[in-house]
């Protein structure tokens, strides 16, 4: 950092690149922060016989949940990223203030704003996905196991519109460029269905896969154009504009792309064929400058695709990828802008630990163990088994360096930067709290001591 200090004193580079330049520094100091909880009321606390106990207020020791059944998914605003939002696999969906949970080092206990119960007018089973319009955080969607997909406001956490789709919604997507305010939804049923926000119509459906959809994207650049991933393996491309709407299928062997060996289609696959992945996909992000396509499957592998040609860009990332369950898990790219030209970092949501990754190198940079407990008890299991710590979703908080993530043992997780001279400038206020505390005591002692003297010098008859 002090190189490009120097370097920025000498007019050799401008603020951008000092201010890549920390960014990058700070993304590879990320750890858990510890000290930040997210406490929904639905503390648990293991007694002397071995059962749960439930509780909202936490005690020493207690593992401090945010949902009760586990974490299905979460969100965050894009403009202020300050409003976080939760949807549990219990049906509930909770709204949190977390503008105090950053670069702090004292204990933040974030508790909810606002809750959306389990209620005749609310979603009935577990949220599958959430996310907040890309215009206005005063609004929000989800889509939940109940085939519905909803409308909340923000402010008053109310629905102001529902959508019954017949079969369960996996995820859904708005365009962040787009002024047709469609959602794409992925539904079990092989058609992608589009939500028409303006006149309420759900009739409208893109048909091409040959089994369930599990994950949708629009483009961040093109905003009639649609990637979708299903359990059939294949990953498919749509420009909603066109009578066929299919604009082909990603081929995981095809390296050369559309443009063929030549530049010309020499040598070109058909785009109607092939798989991205060998098994299910179920997970389709954009990179931000919508050059690149990243999607993950049940194959564990993550594939990376060149969108100017659709090739696969070949890109690795060893053997540590899992990826089993069918919901929606969806990688987590850092804004691009944050970040040096041509570089492009991915956090991957595994099973125990959140893999920090060099997106088109493949490089592991860095893995970020998940504290706490491997599993919980599945409630009312007669067999009382336990089930995995499913790491289910992550979010990127704008405007600072920092993320938070989603798990099936019902917790919510912040991951911070620490660096060295972060560490420093803790370790010199607590020498100076424990200069004070000294400073303190020794100002007692001396008061004291006088009162004593006083009390010694004093002439004491007795009659």
């Amino acid at each position: 950092m002090d190189s490009h200090l120097f370097a920025r004193a000498l007019g050799s580079i401008g603020p951008e690149a000092i201010q890549r330049a920390e960014i990058s520094r700070r993304l590879h100091a990320i750890q858990s922060a510890a000290n930040v909880e997210f406490d929904g009321g639905a503390s648990q606390r293991t007694t002397n016989d071995g059962s749960q106990q439930n509780g909202s207020q936490g005690r020493a020791g207690d593992e401090i949940r945010a949902h009760r059944a586990g974490v299905n998914c979460i969100a965050i605003d894009r403009f202020e990223g300050r409003h976080l939002i939760s949807g549990g696999a219990e049906a509930s969906i909770k709204l949190w203030d977390i503008a105090n949970s950053v670069n702090t080092q004292h204990k933040v206990i974030n508790r909810p704003t606002a809750v959306i119960k389990k209620s005749p007018s609310s979603h009935q089973y577990g949220i599958t996905h959430l996310c907040f319009y890309p215009f206005d955080s005063l609004a929000f969607v989800s889509s939940s196991y109940d085939h519905t997909l909803k409308i909340y406001e923000t402010e008053t956490m109310a629905a102001s519109a529902t959508f019954d789709l017949e079969s369960v919604v996996y995820s859904h997507s708005i365009s962040p460029i787009a002024d047709h305010l469609l959602v794409a939804c992925a539904t079990q049923h092989s058609a992608i269905r589009l939500v028409d926000l303006r006149s309420g119509a759900s009739t409208h459906s893109l048909a091409g896969h040959q089994r369930a959809v599990l994950s949708v994207a629009w483009s961040p650049h093109e905003e009639y154009i649609l990637a979708s991933g299903g359990s059939d393996g294949t990953a498919r491309l749509w420009d909603i504009r066109r009578s066929s709407n299919s604009l082909g299928v990603l081929d995981l062997e095809d390296s050369v792309g559309i443009l063929g060996e030549d530049g010309l289609g020499k040598n070109a696959r058909d785009r109607n064929r092939g798989k991205a992945h060998t098994d299910a996909v179920n997970g389709v992000v954009w990179t931000g400058d919508g050059k690149y396509l990243v999607t993950a499957g049940h194959d564990e592998r993550v594939r990376v695709w060149d969108m100017s040609s659709g090739a696969n860009a070949l890109c690795h990332f060893g053997p540590s990828i899992k990826n089993t369950h069918l919901s929606t898990l969806m990688p987590l790219l850092v804004p691009s802008n944050a970040l040096e030209p041509g570089k492009q970092v991915m956090f991957y949501p595994n099973q125990k630990e959140i893999l920090m990754f060099d997106l088109f190198g493949g490089t592991l940079l860095k893995r970020l163990r998940i504290p706490g407990v491997v599993g919980a008890p599945i409630r009312g299991s007669a067999t009382g088994g336990n089930f995995r710590n499913r790491t289910t979703s992550l979010a990127w908080k704008a405007g600072d360096v920092g993320l938070y993530s989603a798990h099936s043992d019902g917790v919510i997780r912040a991951w911070h930067p620490v660096t060295p001279q972060d560490l420093e400038a803790d370790k010199d206020d607590a020498q100076d709290v424990a200069g004070d505390d000294d400073e303190s005591r020794k100002r007692k002692r001396d008061a004291l001591d006088d009162i004593f003297r006083d009390l010694t010098k004093q002439k004491i008859t007795f009659s």
